[in-house]
């Protein structure tokens, strides 16, 4: 024990050839337009490739250094500009400077003394983010993604309504009942069967031709559960749903919520919208009248996964009442600084990334007014590629966007003139797949398909990475209608 049980000096020389090797093959060849997106390998293979065996022994540095090249060059670039598979595309060099650095710093924001520098960003962050919904005051958490935020909600209120279901749980509540859209996100029902209240009491409204959540339906159904015994809780209403983009009327909503006495959540899947800009506003209404907010920075502001914000209305301490026991080996009262720094308690969580940093550090390096333009130009990169599809000739849209969600057909000429038939659909929903199968093994870009309730397969392409241009978007559709011509 007289001599650290580390070489130092060796790791410290290891991390500065990681560092090389991260921005060679993670950076500069992640974002480069002229390297593949992915380099596709069969699972057998990719497991032979790698070796991920763990041994009883260690490997030299000149292995580990090739291992993690091999992790870099194997894996997915998220950051490339034809990478438009998921919402969290591309890559902001300023904010993966804040993943780094919150790396490095290895420590959880839950209390003043072991992250003083963290806490005090997080704080500004929400508050920031808080005063762009519109409220002056609130409160609020950063939370491990958008499902658990919109759990964080559903949990929130229910103990707003029924405080005593933190001690005494489920079993002497009456029913509850909650609402979202057809088009609501997932988590929803997830977070009704973690939180106990059970997925059969999640009431799907109805929405419409555009996958809006309709206000009359919604009264309707809750309406229909009182009768038939329930409490209704909490409506979910959506800013920009994941496949159609999507936006709820949320006043009208809001004026049902409150004539009810109901928990408004408003999972503002794209947020960013409510950026400043030099236009009108561009979609949606602002979730003011909300009672909770969930906004996910790592999507359109390319911020990085993970960064989810969890932003409350409320003023009064509900997230530490709901949440917090107290711990006394972390929470101690007897501090000798403002112990009301010590956040922690108002998280599920105990160990928590300090995801606020990265969004910080992005927001301090650009400001405010160019994060309101990137949202612009993502609406100016799919108005050029609406455009273009209305021109070419196979392709077809599903609808006409509201946001940034671009959804479409491609029909091969073998299919052309075809469309009155059953067959018809049967064989274009197997087109999208074959043409995503084929751009993946080529490793030429990524874009995601999906089917939607009675329509086949489509494609979804979502711009959100500033670093897509023009030529990118010819690519895009040129590449499609090469590799599904034949089909």
């Amino acid at each position: 024990l007289d001599d650290p049980g580390l070489d130092i000096a060796a790791g410290e020389e290891f991390l500065q050839k990681v560092f090389q090797i991260l921005l060679e093959e993670g950076v500069q060849k992640s974002t480069d337009v002229t390297q593949k997106v992915c380099d596709w390998k069969e699972p057998q293979e990719l497991r032979e490739l790698l070796d991920l065996e763990l041994r009883s022994d260690g490997e030299g540095q000149e292995r580990l250094l090739q291992r993690c090249r091999d992790v870099l060059r194997l894996s997915v670039r998220t950051g490339h500009p034809r990478f438009f598979n998921q919402l969290f595309s591309g890559l902001d060099h300023h904010a993966l400077a804040g993943r780094f650095l919150t790396e490095t710093l290895n420590t959880s924001p839950y209390t003043y003394e072991v992250a003083p520098v963290l806490v005090l960003m997080e704080e500004q962050v929400l508050a920031k983010l808080r005063e762009l919904v519109g409220w002056s005051s609130g409160d609020g958490i950063f939370a491990p993604g958008g499902s658990m935020s919109n759990m964080l909600a559903m949990n929130v209120a229910r103990f707003r309504r029924f405080p005593e279901s933190r001690s005494r749980g489920n079993w002497d509540l009456p029913r509850l009942g909650l609402f979202a859209s057809q088009e609501s996100h997932y988590s929803i029902l997830k977070g009704a069967a973690l939180l106990g209240i059970g997925t059969d009491n999640v009431h799907l409204v109805r929405t419409d031709e555009r996958g809006k959540m309709i206000p009359e339906e919604l009264e309707k159904e809750i309406q229909r559960v009182k009768a038939e015994g329930s409490e209704p809780l909490f409506v979910c209403a959506t800013s920009g749903t994941t496949v159609l983009g999507a936006f709820d009327p949320l006043d009208a909503i809001a004026d049902i919520c409150a004539r009810y006495g109901l928990w408004l959540h408003v999972d503002v899947i794209f947020g960013d919208p409510l950026f400043p800009t030099g236009s009108p506003k561009l979609c949606c209404s602002s979730p003011t009248r909300a009672d909770s907010v969930t906004w996910n920075p790592h999507k359109l502001l390319m911020v990085g996964l993970q960064c989810s914000a969890f932003l409350l209305h409320d003023s009064s301490g509900l997230l530490q009442r709901c949440h917090g026991v107290g711990a006394s080996y972390l929470f101690q009262r007897d501090k000798f600084y403002d112990v009301s720094l010590d956040t922690g308690d108002k998280s599920p969580q105990c160990g928590r990334r300090a995801d606020g940093l990265k969004l910080w550090i992005l927001w301090k390096a650009v400001g405010t007014r160019a994060l309101g333009r990137r949202v612009e130009r993502a609406f100016a990169a799919t108005r050029y590629l609406l455009e273009q599809v209305k021109r070419r000739e196979g392709f077809q849209l599903v609808m006409e966007p509201e946001f940034i969600n671009l959804c479409f057909w491609f029909i091969p000429p073998s299919l052309w003139g075809q469309d009155s038939s059953p067959e018809f659909w049967d064989k274009l929903g197997k087109v999208a797949p074959a043409i995503k199968e084929k751009m993946i093994r080529r490793g030429s870009m990524m874009v995601g398909y999906q089917p939607h309730g009675s329509r086949v397969n489509f494609f979804r392409q979502i711009i959100t990475n500033p670093a897509v241009t023009r030529q990118d978007l010819d690519f895009f559709l040129d590449e499609i209608q090469e590799l599904g011509w034949d089909l």
